[in-house]
């Protein structure tokens, strides 16, 4: 009766020390993050607050002592603000996210090395600093504006997640699939094609976690580079809306793109509770359908109120790791779904860019714009601005009945 406990425990230490000497060649590259809310919503950005210390911070899922026990090497730090921002302050609110993360970099420089490319990720790997990137999430934050899209990817974000839980007037959001939201675009309107070639020609990753299918095909068909999912699951294992489906996992395997795995019990398996077995059978699905490129993690820690048991900061990626192993994954797999396969995918974005080429400019039209706080400067005397009778007839008739009263 005590031998088998006894060999599943030596097996266990065998699979962690595996997994652990693994990581330190190559550490993780992690999705998605949410830090950065938290040190918002804790502190209101106010870093030098004592109790904002990150290498000392409780109440959070990840800090530095944290991250060095899991062996993370790269994270994408999540600049996220709510929809209830669209239309309203969503750009001013993304621009302070982004510096937050930059002073991360700046009061932590023996831990956190801000960069924008795949060489300066391999260089933190190399000097045992956590290469920090900016993701920015929901695509409300560059308030339907190119420039301000190549404004953000001045700022360091090399990746945008095309909506958050909400529309925006060029792509639908994962909720049009559920029935809670309304499609606009039926994926990506005209626009919100310029959006994602522009993004190809910056060199900004696209990120699919959070959009409907139908905005998930358009992308990936519409895409010269490969794109990531930086927090999402397998829907065949949990049929929630906020995962990829397995035809969807498809144009994964043909497109060379990738699909971080979300820890959020709710992906996981649906319920309030899941387990570390769990995750790892997302990765396995993953794997078999879209092949062992397709696969790498995306944590969403500090953004979600429900972790799997195993799974609770970021400390435990070695455990994870040491699951994959014991599910026979090679170990040229495992360092796949570590780093290899988003630094395969960002150097594809990266030679895919052309900064010499001839940016997107036609904006968005003036009437898929909403809000009432808006001007509308440059619009009135564009060479393309036209606008349809009904809306000239709309604003004769206002004048007309504002001169009456």
């Amino acid at each position: 009766w005590w031998l088998w406990p006894l060999v599943a425990l030596c097996s266990g230490d065998q699979f962690r020390g595996e997994a652990e000497k693994i990581m330190r060649a190559t550490p993780v590259i992690d999705g998605h993050n949410d830090l950065p809310w938290q040190l918002l919503t804790m502190f209101n950005n106010q870093l030098q607050e004592k109790a904002a210390d990150l290498t000392s911070l409780a109440q959070t899922h990840t800090n530095i002592p944290k991250l060095r026990a899991g062996f993370v090497g790269a994270q994408f730090w999540s600049a996220y603000t709510p929809c209830d921002t669209q239309n309203k302050d969503a750009v001013r609110r993304i621009l302070e996210q982004i510096d937050v993360i930059h002073r991360m970099c700046h009061m932590y420089p023996e831990t956190f090395v801000c960069v924008t490319n795949s060489t300066g990720i391999r260089q933190a790997f190399q000097e045992g600093r956590v290469a920090s990137l900016i993701g920015v999430e929901g695509g409300h934050s560059i308030d339907s504006s190119l420039g301000v899209l190549r404004a953000l990817y001045h700022l360091g974000m090399r990746y945008l997640t095309l909506t958050h839980s909400c529309n925006t007037p060029w792509a639908d959001n994962w909720l049009v699939d559920t029935g809670e939201d309304q499609a606009q675009s039926q994926g990506l309107s005209e626009f919100g094609q310029s959006v994602v070639r522009e993004m190809n020609r910056l060199g900004v990753i696209i990120d699919l976690a959070h959009v409907s299918v139908a905005t998930m095909k358009a992308a990936l068909r519409l895409s010269k580079a490969p794109i990531i999912f930086s927090h999402s699951s397998a829907y065949s294992l949990c049929r929630h809306r906020r995962n990829v489906p397995d035809d969807v996992l498809q144009l994964v395997n043909q497109t060379g793109s990738l699909v971080m795995v979300n820890f959020y019990n709710d992906y996981v398996s649906c319920q309030q509770q899941a387990t570390l077995s769990q995750v790892a059978d997302h990765l396995d699905h993953i794997k078999k359908v879209a092949g062992a490129g397709a696969v790498g993690f995306g944590g969403d820690y500090d953004g979600v109120s429900r972790l799997p048991s195993g799974l609770e900061d970021v400390s435990k990626y070695p455990d994870l790791v040491a699951e994959l192993l014991r599910r026979r994954w090679t170990e040229a797999e495992v360092r796949g779904a570590l780093a290899d396969n988003l630094l395969r995918v960002f150097e594809a974005v990266e030679q895919v860019s052309d900064h010499a080429g001839t940016p997107e400019e036609v904006p968005i039209p003036l009437g898929e714009l909403q809000g009432s706080c808006r001007t509308t400067y440059g619009y009135s005397e564009a060479p393309s601005f036209h606008p349809p009778p009904g809306a000239l007839l709309a604003s004769l008739s206002t004048i007309l009945l504002g001169l009456c009263l």
